[in-house]
C-alpha cells in the first residue's frame, strides 16, 4: 500500500477553492425591483431665476444687476 502525503499547498487551493465557491453562491444578489418615475416631476424646472438664493449669489459674487 503505497501513502501519498497531502502537500499543505494543495490543500490550502483545495480549502481557497471551497470558500471561494461557497461565497460566491451565496453573493448572487436578487434582482431589484425599480419604483415607478412620476416623469411630470423629472421633468420639471428647478432653476427658479428670482429665487433668493439666485439674487443673493448674484449680489455676493459682484455680478452687475440685471
Amino acid at each position: 500500500m503505497q501513502h501519498n502525503p497531502i502537500r499543505r499547498r494543495d490543500l490550502l487551493r483545495a480549502v481557497v477553492a471551497g470558500v471561494g465557491a461557497t461565497a460566491a453562491s451565496a453573493l448572487v444578489p436578487e434582482p431589484a425591483s425599480a419604483k415607478p418615475v412620476d416623469m411630470t416631476y423629472k421633468r420639471r424646472a428647478r432653476y427658479q431665476a428670482k429665487s433668493a438664493e439666485v439674487r443673493n449669489f448674484y449680489r455676493v459674487n459682484s455680478y452687475p444687476n440685471r
